[in-house]
């Protein structure tokens, strides 16, 4: 039986988008040997009940110097100015387009979830507003031939199955007890082993974590 890797991310997660070539470094090298999923989280239902007790942030405005950290601190290309110019006020609308995408194809979702994140942290494109969202996929149509069918994802897109399997995730994420994105968790199902990493890790913690849960130890459960 493969590895089992569940990405617990969202389109609004700064670090998720500095973790991102990590991510596919490791997709890439165990291709074949992992059944890779994501799960998202759905970080903002709304600001009304958003609340970051350890970075205390709690409105719009206090994201911004958050998203500035990371650009600096993980040398990527963000523009934390969204959060003064035209914050975001849900990350449950761009959660849906890749569960809508994901209906599709694995790499419709993939694409999906990276050009979300590309127009909001990149482009300062709210993709909370439908009207976003459609653009959004028409570039991966437009960019990625045959991979979205853009009528379909239009008229799928707030369906109750797109929406069912969005809660399904929203459950997931409670069940195992996600706190903070991303995470990863690595499972061994026929070795009765899983590891669930937190936070942005190096290629070589994934590594570690993959020989963990494929030696010949005990049952093991861990969070690192």
């Amino acid at each position: 039986m493969q590895i089992q890797v569940v990405y617990y991310t969202d389109p609004l997660c700064c670090w998720s988008w500095a973790f991102e070539p990590v991510v596919q470094a490791f997709r890439d090298q165990y291709v074949g040997e992992i059944d890779f999923r994501f799960c998202m989280a759905g970080m903002i239902a709304g600001w009304d009940s958003y609340h970051d007790d350890l970075l205390a942030i709690r409105r719009p405005l206090q994201m911004g110097p958050s998203w500035m950290q990371v650009k600096y601190q993980a040398q990527i290309n963000i523009d934390e100015k969204i959060w003064h110019d035209d914050p975001p006020g849900s990350s449950y609308p761009s959660c849906l387009a890749v569960k809508c995408a994901g209906r599709q194809s694995p790499q419709a979702e993939n694409i999906m979830l990276h050009e979300l994140r590309k127009a909001v942290m990149t482009q300062r494109r709210n993709i909370a507003k439908r009207e976003v969202l459609l653009e959004v996929a028409a570039t991966v149509s437009a960019n990625y031939s045959g991979l979205l069918d853009l009528p379909q994802f239009e008229a799928q897109l707030t369906e109750p199955a797109t929406v069912e399997a969005f809660r399904k995730d929203l459950q997931e994420r409670q069940v195992n007890n996600i706190k903070r994105l991303p995470s990863l968790m690595i499972s061994n199902p026929a070795a009765n082993k899983r590891v669930l990493l937190t936070g942005m890790r190096p290629l070589d913690d994934l590594h570690n974590v993959m020989a963990q849960v494929n030696s010949g130890e005990d049952r093991v459960y861990s969070q690192v």
